[in-house]
């Protein structure tokens, strides 16, 4: 590609792109025109989820402002999802039909809820992806004395742990955490697993070891029904969009877009995705917000370095252990670094100060 003369789409407004854009309001736009589609203006940091839940932060501080981000890096922004792609003829197609040209596109569009599939129907189901949504229409919920959070990762027991201290809702709801066979946070170490279960036992939030699903209006196990609930809460983690597959893209088993590790994909090298709707080919790298943050610098070099007619030289290499600071919304949190694990409002301070600066740096822009 020679260098601004070309047609770039950016398709998704995850943590990755945050960092796309501004690249490109600090170093300039390295194409002629780009665009940037996502169904929302702005992006919800998840990580800020739980404390708003418990009062600790406003319904909109952790969100970052893709529209501004976009008007101030030279972007046309266009609301709506991607439900398409066409590789070869180099397109992809938006929610209502309209098909969207380009020579480069990259992608960081999350993946989706798979609360139905893995659980079944039920109208007091809430899947927790979108993030958006799952905020909107817990807003819009009546209020929930009895509430089942089914899933038993980092994600999970966040939602349980704010929603166990939910704000403005009447009195403090009943919290049931079912985790499935895995068992509670099974990616982590044993010492963080027991401070968890130990802060579950004190907050009065009971613990369900087994897989559940819906079954005749009841959310059920082998040995029986868990009811009664007001409200059931899937953080079951990302499924694989159809789209991708659909369209000839490289995916993976799953479904998730094949890329290198340079996040290019390994069938299309004017492709690149990253986040929860990619799979790097050459290690195993968690689906976590964690990761898709760190890789959004890199993503950001390895486009402007395409566009500039080079290939791409950088990569993402996840450190061996990763820092997770987990919210128990009561104004504590426990730190997990590979075996490591400790609890204190000193935590909570540190998970505080990170996520605050994360936002604060784009809104800076």
């Amino acid at each position: 590609m020679s260098e601004k003369q070309n047609n770039v789409m950016l398709v998704g407004g995850g943590h990755a792109h945050v960092a796309v854009l501004a690249d490109w309001i600090t170093n300039g736009l390295p194409c002629k025109r780009a665009s940037l589609l996502t169904p929302y203006r702005h992006l919800r940091y998840s990580g800020m989820v739980p404390g708003w839940l418990a009062g600790q932060y406003g319904r909109d501080q952790g969100v970052v402002d893709l529209a501004a981000l976009a008007e101030r890096a030279g972007v046309q922004l266009l609301l709506g999802p991607c439900t398409g792609i066409d590789p070869e003829a180099r397109w992809i197609k938006t929610g209502g039909g309209q098909v969207l040209e380009y020579d480069l596109v990259s992608f960081d569009t999350g993946g989706v809820g798979r609360a139905q599939d893995l659980l079944g129907k039920d109208p007091r189901l809430l899947d927790v992806r979108p993030i958006d949504r799952f905020v909107e229409r817990l807003e819009q919920s009546e209020e929930a004395g009895r509430i089942a959070v089914v899933g038993g990762g980092a994600g999970g027991v966040e939602i349980a742990f704010g929603l166990r201290n939910r704000q403005g809702k009447g009195s403090q709801p009943e919290v049931t955490l079912v985790t499935g066979r895995d068992g509670l946070l099974p990616n982590l170490s044993s010492a963080v697993r027991r401070k968890v279960a130990n802060e579950l036992i004190r907050q009065g939030i009971t613990l369900v070891v087994v897989d559940a699903r819906v079954e005749g209006g009841e959310l059920v196990t082998e040995a029986g029904s868990l009811e009664p609930f007001d409200m059931i809460i899937a953080a079951l983690g990302s499924g694989a969009p159809d789209w991708p597959g659909a369209g000839g893209l490289a995916t993976d088993a799953q479904g998730f877009i094949s890329v290198d590790q340079h996040q290019r994909s390994i069938s299309h090298p004017n492709v690149f995705a990253t986040g929860d709707v990619a799979a790097r080919q050459d290690r195993a790298v968690a689906y976590s917000g964690v990761h898709a943050v760190m890789a959004g610098p890199i993503l950001a070099q390895n486009l402007r370095a395409v566009l500039s007619g080079k290939e791409p030289r950088r990569v993402y290499r996840p450190r061996r252990a990763s820092l997770y600071l987990l919210s128990t919304s009561d104004g504590s949190a426990i730190l997990s670094y590979g075996p490591f694990a400790a609890q204190g409002r000193w935590v909570a301070k540190l998970k505080h100060a990170i996520d605050n600066r994360w936002i604060t740096q784009y809104a800076s822009l």
